[in-house]
């Protein structure tokens, strides 16, 4: 896509692929970073599906998404072996990820509701620390671990404190001056 066209909103785009309806025997759910507001040049949009029968749902994107630019699919060798699809479509380069869990238990899933949880509370100079994050090309995870100062591998992390309480994360906020106010205090992640 050239860098000066406007893509359209990833609710346009996506009503207009008809992907969720094609998608609907699987429980689609829309994650990561459109639906979240930190979405930059390059983003994608992630649908999440429940995947009892992978053969089933590798017809069924394939009868819908094959002819889509840049259409792939493949199966991770993880230990769910969950099926992976791409292609572009309405401007937006599209991935659905099929694994056999619940979506609610799925990783992709987990990171997406926390970030929603930390945004929400950390109110909107949190959300400018992480979107700075992002345009110095960090992913979403990473960036939500560099401004809350988190060590280790970003994505665990995330997933544990997924595990935790509104008030412990609000403290993780305080802590790095976030938590529903803007503040001229050093943030965990400046450098």
């Amino acid at each position: 896509m050239p860098a000066a066209a406007k893509r359209l909103p990833y609710l346009e785009a996506l009503a207009r692929s008809g992907l969720m309806e094609a998608l609907a025997p699987f429980d689609p759910h829309v994650a990561g970073t459109p639906p979240l507001g930190l979405d930059v040049p390059g983003s994608d949009i992630d649908v999440l599906c429940e995947v009892d029968e992978g053969w089933a749902f590798t017809q069924a994107i394939w009868a819908h998404a094959g002819e889509f630019d840049s259409f792939i699919i493949r199966q991770w060798t993880g230990e769910t072996r969950p099926i992976v699809a791409s292609f572009e479509a309405c401007g937006w380069p599209i991935e659905i990820f099929g694994d056999p869990r619940p979506v609610v238990r799925q990783p992709g899933w987990r990171h997406f509701t926390v970030e929603r949880r930390l945004l929400a509370l950390g109110g909107e100079g949190f959300r400018a620390a992480v979107m700075a994050q992002r345009h110095r090309g960090l992913k979403t995870e990473p960036a939500f671990a560099v401004t809350l100062g988190l060590d280790g591998d970003p994505y665990l992390t995330l997933l544990e404190l997924d595990a935790r309480s509104d008030s412990h994360l609000l403290r993780r906020l305080k802590d790095c001056g976030f938590a529903g106010i803007v503040s001229g205090e050093q943030k965990c992640g400046d450098e």
